[in-house]
Order: C-alpha cells, then sequence, then structure tokens
C-alpha cells in the first residue's frame, strides 16, 4: 500500500510503474486523509510512504504495519523525528551518500584530499558521517559555518583552504539565492562544487550522484523482495547515476565526464568488500 499526502501525475506515475515491475503483487494507492489509524492497517501490509508529509501520520501512534519512508532528506527525517525512531520504520534517503560524493570526487579530482563543506545550525549534525567516510579515503573535511548567506566571506575563507567545495543538501544554504554567489565564487578560486544534488547541476555544479525513478523503484523492489525483520533502519538507494555539467567541466580544463562509465566505476566500488 502506497500513501501520500498530496496526489498527483507524479504520484501516480510512480504507483503504475511499481505496479508494472511487481506484478507479483497486489499494489494499491490510498490518499493519506482517507488511510485509518496506522494500528488498523493488517500487519501483513508493506506500507510505503511517498512524501514525509505522510511520515507525520504514520508517528501518529505506535503500531502500525512495516513502513518504508521513500524521498526523505535527511534534514527532514532530522526535524520530524529528532533521535527517536518508531518501530517497523526503514527511512530510506533522498540525499546522495556521503562516502559515494566523495569517491565521486576522488574520480573527478584525483589530487583533491581538502574537502570544503559549508553547514548551518540545521545542517551540522550531518558532518560526522562525512568525517567518517573523508577519513577512510584519506581526505579531510574542512567545515566551516554560514549563518548569514548575505555574507559570503565565510564561503571565501572556506575556498583557501579547500580543494573542492563539496555541498549538504541543506536548502538554507543552497537553493536560488545563494547558488550565484556559491559557484561565482568557487569558480574565481578555480574550485569544483559537487553536489549538493543533481538539481544544482544546470545552476553551475560540476557533478552529483543521483537517483532517478527507476533507481527508487529498483531500490524498493530489492527491499520487498526480503522480509521487514531484514529491512535495515536507514539507508541509501543502492541503485544510482552520475550527472554532470560539461560547460563546468570545460572551464576546470577537465575531460568530459562519461556519466555511465564513471556511475558503473562507483559501483563497482561499492560492490567490493
Amino acid at each position: 500500500m502506497l500513501t501520500s499526502v498530496e496526489d498527483g501525475p507524479q504520484v501516480q506515475d510512480f504507483v503504475a510503474q511499481l505496479r508494472q515491475h511487481r506484478e507479483q503483487d497486489t499494489v494499491r494507492y490510498v490518499i493519506t486523509a482517507q488511510l485509518p489509524s496506522p494500528q488498523l492497517i493488517p500487519v501483513d501490509t508493506r506500507l510505503i510512504l511517498l512524501d514525509p508529509a505522510s511520515l507525520e501520520w504514520r508517528l501518529s501512534n505506535s503500531g502500525g504495519p512495516p513502513t518504508l519512508v521513500l524521498r526523505i532528506n535527511r534534514l527532514q527525517a532530522h526535524q520530524y523525528l529528532d533521535e527517536q525512531r518508531a518501530a517497523n520504520l526503514t527511512l530510506i534517503w533522498r540525499d546522495p551518500p556521503p562516502a559515494r560524493q566523495l569517491r565521486l570526487i576522488r574520480q573527478l579530482l584525483p589530487k583533491a584530499r581538502q574537502i570544503g563543506v559549508l553547514f548551518g545550525k540545521e545542517s551540522q549534525f550531518m558532518l560526522n558521517d562525512l568525517r567518517h567516510a573523508a577519513t577512510a579515503l584519506g581526505m579531510r573535511v574542512m567545515s566551516q559555518p554560514w549563518d548569514f548567506t548575505e555574507d559570503i566571506r565565510p564561503l571565501q575563507t572556506l575556498l583557501k583552504r579547500s580543494d573542492v567545495l563539496l555541498g549538504l543538501n541543506d536548502p538554507q544554504l543552497y537553493n536560488a539565492l545563494t547558488m550565484k554567489n556559491l559557484t561565482l565564487s568557487a569558480y574565481a578560486d578555480q574550485q569544483a562544487l559537487i553536489g549538493p544534488t543533481a538539481s544544482f547541476i544546470k545552476a553551475g555544479s560540476l557533478a552529483s550522484t543521483y537517483s532517478d525513478q527507476t533507481d527508487w523503484i529498483n531500490t524498493l523492489s530489492d527491499l520487498l523482495e526480503q522480509a521487514p525483520q531484514r529491512w535495515p533502519r536507514t539507508l541509501y538507494p543502492n541503485h544510482f547515476k552520475v550527472m554532470s555539467n560539461p560547460q563546468v567541466a570545460s572551464s576546470l580544463g577537465l575531460a568530459p565526464i562519461n556519466e555511465a562509465a564513471l556511475a558503473a566505476s562507483l559501483a563497482q566500488g561499492e560492490r567490493r568488500p
């Protein structure tokens, strides 16, 4: 059973594609407002939440069937859940995984070691995982608070002690109002911006890993093949692609990026023990 607070063409397209992919299952969609309390839904249901807003309904009591929460970013989860984790709940992150983004940097910019990262009050908690992943790759995170985005001096300070700028998926820092200052400042220093998501590629980011609808369907299907008792509490989509900006790559003196080959190489690296 799939649900979301708001219905629309994208939701219906996702449901239709999942139904086609999982012909052996009974797949149905019900808008959240029409659902009973979670504990009244049969426990043998596999419940799939398609938007973060439906998570509030799911958390309305401690009961409910095994639930997969799709396309939620870590900031949203932090706001909804804080440090709590409801029973039978698996969060599938929308953010690109830190280790995958760092390995993308290694492939594109092999000499980069100092990874510049801006953070705000809401996104500071994300630094620990990023530092852990960077240490494993022989990299170092150079973090810089950016509380007032109208002031670009913290950004300029960070660029001076970094080899590349890696964006966190924090809308307070990365949005339509800040992107011009971010990209112009980075390229004035001949530095690349990686991420924070694929939606920023056209705005001037060099590259990012991301998962499209087909990747989400495949990741979801992998989980549905398992017993819910084996579902992890959190995970990133196993299926993904790479998106890049050829103009930015050229301006940085980089060779053309083969997105498919790069994604395959990153995926192969993740499959190795």
